[in-house]
């Protein structure tokens, strides 16, 4: 198969092994019934061979299928939230390839510590370093946080699962480069985390056929009750990443979800 570089000089020290070593990971999910991932070929410092996928349009069936697919690499686990993909021990990423910034990895047992401590709080913190956001921006993120437990319900019993990180609709290609339409994930952040997040990502800025991507996710793994209302809780973490990369609207976008949150 045709081979795709991904590069850019002076990048953050495991940056591309990190994304080779996730699609790997995503991708070893595929003999369980997990989506199609791009292959990896090989890694540098500053650089990361994939396979070229040639891109289509989607369809109802291969949204449908990628929806069930999806379900199955989730199920496919992660030892803990916030676990790194299997094999790398360094720094995990998210956001944009020219600035991309530390994601936290640890051993979180349960969701609600795990978005407070690894993902939220940290968030919010740089981007108050960066000037983006203010400490009133992270009391209000603690306000949040304070009412987790509650807001995340049932779901807040979940095992890990094996997480995309970045799923939103410009990271699932499709393609009939096999025969039939089918999706195939690329760019991801991936990590242990809970199953919401990738479905809240897919939402966030507008998916093709996402309800039949839905249907065919709750086929195989049917979601906790209130999943629709919890949409808003794991798009927090990163609408709070387009405010360190990009502030402007980002930011108002922010503080109003969280206080929809609290009311």
């Amino acid at each position: 198969m045709a081979k795709y570089r991904k590069s850019r000089m002076f990048a953050p020290a495991g940056f591309f092994e990190c994304e080779g070593r996730g699609l790997q990971w995503l991708g070893a999910a595929h003999a369980q019934g997990g989506p199609r991932v791009v292959d990896v070929y090989d890694w540098g410092d500053n650089w990361l061979d994939i396979e070229r996928v040639e891109g289509c349009s989607p369809t109802p069936k291969a949204a449908y299928d990628f929806g069930a697919a999806l379900a199955h690499m989730h199920d496919a686990g992660a030892p803990y939230f916030g676990s790194a993909p299997e094999g790398y021990a360094g720094t995990c990423y998210f956001g944009p390839l020219q600035d991309p910034v530390k994601m936290d990895t640890g051993e979180w047992t349960d969701p609600v510590t795990y978005l407070a401590d690894g993902r939220l709080r940290p968030m919010v913190e740089l981007g108050i370093q960066r000037g983006e956001l203010t400490d009133d921006d992270l009391a209000l993120t603690n306000q949040v946080i304070d009412r987790l437990p509650d807001l995340l319900g049932r779901a807040a019993e979940d095992k890990p699962a094996r997480v995309h990180g970045d799923l939103w609709s410009g990271n699932v290609m499709w393609t009939r480069d096999s025969g039939d339409v089918e999706a195939v994930l690329i760019d991801p952040a991936a990590h242990g985390g809970h199953r919401e997040e990738d479905l809240a990502m897919l939402n966030l800025f507008g998916m093709s056929y996402l309800r039949e991507i839905i249907d065919g996710y709750q086929r195989v793994h049917p979601l906790k009750a209130g999943w629709e209302d919890r949409i808003t809780i794991w798009q927090l973490y990163p609408i709070a990443g387009h405010c360190v990369f990009f502030g402007g609207g980002y930011v108002s976008e922010y503080r109003s979800m969280c206080r929809s949150l609290l009311k």
